[in-house]
């Protein structure tokens, strides 16, 4: 199997690929025009991509590609609806960062209160104002409200209870009694979580539901002064509403993502919000510690071995959570050469699309029990003909589904 690796990966992930059989091409710094050239000359089957975009262009040339690993949590660099029109699956990597972001969102909580990033610049610039910065609010009591429990989420609020706490959080599947196991309180909405939160931190894939979620009212109801995180998305965030909070409210913000980011690793920064006094920020590296890299190289890994073995693709984001099938035919058979040909056959001379199957082998590989599902059911005489036309059915059923 051929894998291409567009991005910078581990080491022990590069072997461990290899030690599978696989032929590996690393070439991290393939992106635009040059990935869709290198799909196709190379004819991978697997392209493993951290940051690097992957688009409907490049998925048109990408003749034998079968699957796409995302080696992080999110997947919106990657044209999911070109990949599923190709029958190209697309599987990430979740919850192995999970650590390593909520740290991040610590750093910048607490940089904002201390006011670190200012005072190392005044240092360095030979300016000592002790003064100015001998003022800081403290985390100790203070109310942290925590937008999304997935499981970064769920680890920030173990370390908000190191530091003594409040936490406040808002989840579209936050319940009284999940927020209790929690040790949180619920919010009813993302605008009664601002009003309550000292602090706000969010943590949310970028979804349609997501997009712009922080929005002006989100920023309208926070308090004076606030401190705001955001180590998501930056398309989750209203860009302008939070310029517009930071100069006439004070709200501090600390972003590692941004509304407008470089496409590669390194590149000219212009994004507005940063230049602003009273925002700080880090370049998208919140699942960028050697712990967190090494967990996704591993996670890549048994996402291939899987997908090499037997076809089917773990942590996978384009699958159809229910097919258009409307019956489910049961063939139980002798594993013999011929079977399942003889039944496609008839359910295609008949105009039955398959949308899915299923054929799990006994003990012994002397049988076998074929799970079809179809997108209509034959008739009694199409039945019939399965079942009769060859000797090696041993019974047929049809069920609705």
């Amino acid at each position: 199997m051929k894998v291409l690796i567009a991005d910078a990966f581990e080491e022990a992930g590069l072997q461990g690929l290899r030690a599978l059989g696989c032929e590996v091409y690393y070439e991290p710094k393939l992106d635009g025009d040059a990935l869709g050239d290198r799909l196709a000359s190379s004819g991978a089957e697997v392209l493993v991509v951290r940051s690097t975009k992957v688009t409907a262009a490049q998925i048109e040339r990408a003749g034998a590609l079968g699957l796409v690993v995302r080696a992080g949590a999110g997947v919106n660099t990657i044209d999911l609806a070109a990949a599923s029109t190709h029958a190209i699956a697309v599987s990430n990597c979740p919850a192995k960062n999970s650590i390593a972001v909520a740290e991040l969102t610590f750093g910048l909580i607490l940089a904002l209160d201390r006011r670190i990033a200012e005072q190392t610049a005044d240092l360095k610039a030979g300016v000592w104002n002790k003064k100015e910065y001998g003022k800081a609010a403290g985390l100790s009591g203070r109310t942290l409200g925590v937008v999304g429990l997935g499981s970064i989420g769920k680890e920030v609020v173990h370390r908000a209870r190191a530091f003594d706490m409040r936490v406040v959080a808002w989840s579209r599947f936050l319940d009284d009694a999940k927020a209790s196991q929690l040790g949180v309180r619920r919010a009813e909405s993302v605008h009664a979580l601002a009003v309550a939160s000292d602090i706000a931190t969010v943590h949310l894939a970028l979804t349609r539901d997501t997009r712009g979620l922080c929005d002006a009212a989100f920023f309208g109801a926070m308090k004076s002064g606030a401190l705001f995180v955001n180590t998501s998305r930056g398309e989750v965030v209203d860009a302008a509403a939070l310029r517009k909070a930071v100069a006439e409210k004070g709200v501090r913000a600390g972003l590692d993502v941004w509304e407008t980011e470089p496409a590669g690793g390194t590149g000219r920064f212009e994004d507005e919000t940063g230049t602003l006094p009273g925002v700080i920020g880090t370049h998208h590296v919140g699942a960028s510690t050697d712990q967190a890299q090494a967990a996704i190289a591993a996670e890549t890994v048994r996402i291939v071995r899987m997908y090499k073995a037997t076809g089917e693709v773990l942590n996978a984001v384009n699958l159809c959570e229910r097919t258009p099938a409307t019956c489910l035919l049961s063939v139980r058979h002798r594993n013999r050469i011929g079977v399942l040909a003889h039944v496609f056959g008839i359910l295609t001379s008949e105009g039955i699309n398959v949308e899915k199957t299923e054929n799990v082998i006994f003990e012994g590989a002397e049988a076998a029990s074929a799970r079809i599902q179809l997108d209509r059911a034959p008739g009694p005489e199409g039945l019939e003909r399965i079942k009769s036309g060859h000797p090696d059915i041993l019974s047929v059923s049809l069920d609705l589904v």
